[in-house]
């Protein structure tokens, strides 16, 4: 987890979270907020870049999944203010905090590029379910339920990208984990 809001002070709210509680889920969401950043900027890099027979389809959607994920930062940055934290959105703050690779710059096909952003919300979708268990493990229900509900959206829209991937061959459970774990 990055540093970025190690000394942050925290503003007065009624909120009946004690304000320990309340600057760890700060962290998580602060994490969050930068990877969000950092993951629509990915997938407007794809938007901008595609080319090929399946264009104007993928320009589409790279634009519908980067307009989301604009909309879910709004939600965790607004949830790290409602707790008294500061919301740490910046270009530079995402940079230094994602944990998302660096978009590659040298793809320009539409398979290339879904390639590339399904690799991004897989690790992303899976840091939304770890931060569900640790804000509910913190005992915060309502960000718990925030994670919940980006979470299913997130892996909805991996779905959407990996169905351009996939053909008609069906592999079996282990196989298909076997695969997913060289990736």
């Amino acid at each position: 987890m990055s540093s970025i809001n190690h000394h942050q002070r925290l503003y007065p709210t009624s909120i009946d979270i004690v304000a320990e509680t309340r600057s760890k889920v700060i962290e998580l969401l602060n994490q969050t907020v930068a990877t969000t950043l950092d993951l629509k900027t990915q997938v407007k890099q794809a938007h901008w870049n595609v080319k090929g027979m399946d264009f104007y389809q993928l320009h589409q959607l790279f634009d519908e999944l980067a307009t989301e994920l604009e909309e879910f930062t709004d939600l965790f940055a607004e949830r790290v203010t409602a707790l008294g934290g500061l919301a740490m959105g910046t270009a530079r703050m995402a940079v230094a905090a994602s944990i998302l690779p660096e978009y590659p710059i040298d793809i320009i096909d539409g398979k290339d590029h879904i390639v590339a952003l399904a690799e991004r919300f897989a690790p992303y979708a899976k840091s939304l379910r770890q931060n569900i268990d640790a804000s509910a493990d913190l005992g915060d229900a309502d960000t718990a339920d925030l994670y919940t509900e980006v979470s299913r959206a997130i892996d909805k829209r991996l779905w959407f990208l990996e169905a351009h991937l996939q053909t008609g061959t069906l592999t079996s459970v282990g196989t298909r984990q076997a695969v997913a774990s060289k990736h």
